[in-house]
């Protein structure tokens, strides 16, 4: 099948880069960010390709402003920032045609919902992504881990099996992205955020790695428990059925604090360092939401909530230091 990733971004550009040249499928780019877009340009259309930051190599990419684009590819993959996805669709919807299909394996919740107003629900395929992955600047991407490390889930939005979604996984494990395919869209979706809600946001809020959370000895029982608690509690009076238990939840995070990404910055942390607003109020803001629309609180990720937006306003006073540029010197 042909692909066409939209946002050239950390994880935009991984999973272009393993479908060209790992499975050997046509991949295009559109980039809505015109300063992304001009770098790459300027680059020759290339971009920089790294792992843990060795063997740092240009790559030729095809890509596209959303107006420029003329292809007919056979799915659109999303990795937009949840606050960009609204107008880039907008940009892009006389693209759209009623074959294709729309893959939103994007960070946190909102999406699913902005993409079934340009295609049908049997066209609409979710997905999540535990693949650490760093952009050091706009055309410049650094994989974390070993090749064929990290994994991802993806589920049709009808929770039917189609063709287009075997294809799909079978291309994506060609490309070493670790796929496996669910019937639980809701579970499936709010297993990564719910993790999110307590990696993403809690490295954000003190400028850390996600192995540098276990050092406080209380991380997992105090503050991790409570947020999934809280998570598990609105997740289950909306009547959606999550595909781990709440210790299932809490050894996840331990298994990824210590074991599997211990060195990663999230891509919120990204975010934060680079002056750019985070998708906090997509994660932990869109829980306590769920939790409020029936008849719950969830004081807890409120507060997170919060905590990371006071961050984001103190940059003007303290600005972060960006580590993500330190550990590449």
């Amino acid at each position: 099948m042909k692909y066409t990733i939209v946002g050239a971004g950390a994880m935009g550009l991984r999973y272009g880069i393993l479908l060209q040249y790992n499975a050997g499928v046509e991949v295009d780019y559109v980039e809505p960010v015109q300063a992304s877009l001009d770098k790459i340009h300027a680059q020759g259309n290339k971009v920089w390709k790294s792992r843990d930051h060795k063997d740092r190599h240009l790559l030729d990419i095809n890509i596209y402003s959303p107006e420029e684009y003329t292809g007919d590819p056979d799915v659109w993959v999303f990795f937009m920032k949840q606050m960009q996805l609204e107008e880039t669709l907008t940009r892009l919807a006389p693209k759209f045609k009623a074959h294709q299909t729309a893959l939103g394996a994007m960070n946190g919740m909102g999406h699913i919902e902005k993409l079934q107003q340009y295609f049908a629900d049997d066209k609409i395929i979710g997905g999540t992504a535990m693949i650490a992955t760093l952009l050091n600047d706009y055309g410049d991407v650094d994989f974390m881990g070993v090749e064929g490390g990290g994994s991802s889930v993806y589920v049709n939005l009808t929770e039917q099996p189609s063709a287009t979604l075997d294809a799909l996984v079978a291309d994506f494990d060609a490309a070493h992205l670790g796929p496996k395919q669910s019937d639980n869209f809701m579970g499936t979706l709010l297993t990564k955020v719910i993790f999110n809600s307590v990696e993403n946001s809690i490295a954000t809020m003190f400028q850390s790695r996600m192995g540098e959370l276990m050092a406080y000895d209380g991380f997992l029982e105090g503050i991790a428990r409570p947020l999934i608690n809280e998570a598990f509690d609105a997740s289950e009076a909306a009547g959606y059925a999550l595909l781990e238990t709440r210790d299932e939840m809490v050894k996840q995070v331990d298994y990824v604090s210590t074991v599997s990404n211990p060195l990663h910055f999230p891509s919120m942390y990204q975010d934060f360092v680079k002056g750019r607003a985070t998708e906090v109020d997509y994660i932990n803001g869109w829980l306590a939401d769920l939790a409020e629309k029936h008849g719950l609180t969830a004081p807890n990720h409120r507060l997170v909530q919060n905590f990371v937006h006071m961050a984001e306003a103190m940059r003007q006073f303290h600005p972060p230091v960006n580590q993500l540029l330190v550990d590449a010197e």
